[in-house]
């Protein structure tokens, strides 16, 4: 069931220092281009700085891209400061070369999906898609 007409509103960002941002940008395009509202912080940024953007957009899915191996190391803080800013309703969708060991306890720590190198852009829209199209359960 639909909530309304609102686009869906999505942070793309690029925890960290890694600084190659071509995957990040074509996503970002391809979410824009199915209808969503999307904001791109572009590269290097701090999990405050993700999350304080995502905050002051009122966003409902954080997508995030990292390649460089330190997403056991930004994502926790990342998902702690979504915590204290009680924005744990927001989708988590994160992005990159994630080895299949660290997926379990990335999903624990609250991620919602993990899209690795394949990932079509159609599944990632369909996966926001349904993800945030659902109405809550009362």
């Amino acid at each position: 069931m639909v909530q309304d007409n609102r686009p869906i509103r999505v942070l793309v960002a690029k925890p960290g220092l890694d600084g190659h941002d071509r995957g990040a940008k074509v996503i970002a395009r391809a979410l824009r281009d199915a209808g969503m509202e999307v904001i791109y912080t572009g590269i290097r940024q701090t999990p405050e700085m993700i999350v304080r953007a995502a905050l002051q957009e009122d966003v409902e899915v954080l997508g995030l891209s990292i390649l460089s191996g330190a997403h056991m190391e930004l994502m926790p803080e990342i998902m702690d400061r979504l915590k204290e800013e009680d924005m744990e309703d927001v989708l988590v969708v994160l992005g990159g070369i994630i080895p299949e060991e660290d997926r379990q306890q990335l999903s624990e720590m609250g991620i919602d999906a993990v899209f690795g190198p394949g990932a079509s852009t159609q599944q990632i829209i369909e996966y926001i898609q349904a993800g945030k199209r659902e109405a809550p359960a009362s």
